[in-house]
């Protein structure tokens, strides 16, 4: 059991048998009234994102999440297996739970895995990675502006838009929130 003063990003708490995760927090005192708490909380298993205010200083109860260093070793059928890097043991992830993830993972890749009670909950990537290009179509010669942009399939498959002036080959740095082109790797 916690406060609401203990609140912080990234905190789980576990809120009518559902495990949610602290997105955002405000404490706000009016000039008139008792103190809250306004959050913002995201859902562990489902996403949802829901907006709840608690008064300041209640009790609500926090969820043990275990965050575990963890490297992708390959996908199975439906199932994607992670290995813990300390202990060696392998976990099967189901395709929905690592849902858009998989865009941007690619195998002997080191991501956190997040677990409660033993069962994984979520699949964290870093902001960014680098991937390559394995398919575009070729820039003309007037393509060096900016302001252009073009598909371009990387290693994973994964398709995202790309300045016109990138070739085959070249390793590109991606955002792993958004799906956006950040830069070329040199």
């Amino acid at each position: 059991m916690a406060t609401t003063n203990d609140l912080k990003n990234g905190l789980v708490l576990n809120l009518d048998n559902q495990l949610w995760q602290v997105l955002e927090f405000q404490h706000v005192k009016p000039g008139k009234g008792p103190a809250f708490v306004r959050t913002k909380l995201k859902n562990v298993i489902s996403g949802k994102i829901i907006d709840k205010t608690f008064n300041a200083g209640t009790k609500v109860e926090t969820a043990n999440v275990d965050r575990r260093d963890m490297q992708y070793l390959y996908h199975d059928g439906t199932d994607y297996v992670f290995m813990d890097a300390k202990d060696y043991d392998q976990v099967n992830i189901s395709a929905e739970l690592v849902g858009d993830a998989a865009n941007y993972m690619l195998e002997n890749q080191d991501l956190q895995i997040s677990f409660h009670e033993g069962t994984p909950l979520s699949v964290e990537l870093p902001p960014s990675v680098e991937l390559t290009i394995t398919h575009t179509e070729p820039g003309l010669q007037g393509d060096r502006s900016t302001g252009g942009s073009k598909p371009a399939t990387l290693e994973t498959g994964y398709e995202i838009q790309v300045p016109l002036f990138l070739e085959e080959g070249v390793k590109v740095k991606v955002d792993t929130r958004s799906g956006d082109y950040l830069g070329r790797v040199k």
